[in-house]
């Protein structure tokens, strides 16, 4: 079975993921819904008469999203008149928070209604799909985020910790998976399953393409796996050449936005860091928003 990423449970281990040397953090921003607008050395453009607005991974916190669309609904309200206004989420709203049944309802609800919605696949709503096909995956699902969104549905993920050596007890854990799993598909809202299945690994847009975690560099985007676009990290981080379009991604959790002439990485480790960000992406320029 595949591992499948480690959940951080700390500030620490946060920061312990942070790759020395391959980050390079924008201006860090002191006041809550600061914003700062980079001025790149390559330029890149939105499409003419859009502006798009990406957010990184949001892991259950609803209530950092309210307050993020709080400030991208006022900065909308400023744009000139008939702007179209097109939000990019970019995976991963699931897991680790214990409010990711309240994120899928606001993206099902009324909140979003005056802008275009894009949504894309990220690796733990993959795991959350694998889990309704497998009942077997959902203890190794439920240590790296999963318990957190069962609970959210009203589920408590069995302890399959407390199994190991004994074969009456992880049979006994087995079972309860499977009734879990059984209930679970019964009670999971049509509206979110439908939502999960119709996630997309992809998006481009003028001169950006987004994706949860990047693209595998030697290859052409026709070439690409989704699985990589899913999960790749080392191969698509540390690599210094150039795509065809910036690259703006999430997956990979820093302390603050990661900006080159490369990639624009916009996981700030929400869950555990209190700190949701997005990038504006209007004309030419790149303007940061967190809370």
């Amino acid at each position: 079975m595949e591992q499948f990423g480690r959940i951080t449970r700390s500030a620490t281990s946060l920061r312990a993921r942070i790759r020395d040397g391959a980050k390079r953090p924008a201006t860090e921003q002191s006041s809550a819904a600061a914003s700062e607008i980079f001025v790149p050395t390559r330029v890149t453009r939105a499409p003419d008469g859009e502006c798009i607005y990406a957010i990184g991974d949001i892991h259950g916190r609803c209530d950092l999203l309210d307050r993020l669309m709080v400030e991208i609904e006022a900065d909308a309200a400023s744009l000139p008149a008939g702007t179209k206004a097109t939000i990019v989420f970019l995976g991963d709203y699931i897991d680790r928070g214990l409010q990711s049944k309240d994120v899928i309802e606001m993206f099902l609800g009324d909140r979003l209604a005056g802008f275009n919605t894009i949504y894309l696949m990220g690796n733990h709503e993959e795991a959350l799909l694998k889990f309704l096909d497998d009942a077997s995956f959902g203890s190794q699902w439920a240590r790296y985020g999963g318990a957190e969104t069962l609970y959210s549905y009203g589920f408590q993920a069995p302890n399959s910790r407390s199994t190991l050596g004994s074969h009456d007890a992880m049979a006994n854990a087995k079972q309860a998976w499977e009734e879990l799993w059984n209930e679970f598909r019964v009670r999971l809202p049509e509206p979110h399953l439908d939502f999960y299945r119709s996630l997309r690994p992809y998006h481009v847009a003028g001169d950006y393409l987004f994706v949860h975690a990047g693209l595998r560099p030697e290859r052409s985007l026709r070439e690409q796996s989704v699985r990589d676009m899913l999960w790749i990290r080392d191969e698509f981080l540390d690599d210094d050449r150039q795509f065809s379009h910036l690259i703006v991604h999430g997956h990979t959790p820093a302390e603050g936005v990661f900006r080159d002439d490369r990639r624009l990485g916009l996981d700030t480790g929400a869950f555990l860091s209190g700190r949701l960000s997005a990038a504006k992406l209007f004309g030419t320029e790149i303007t940061i928003l967190a809370t």
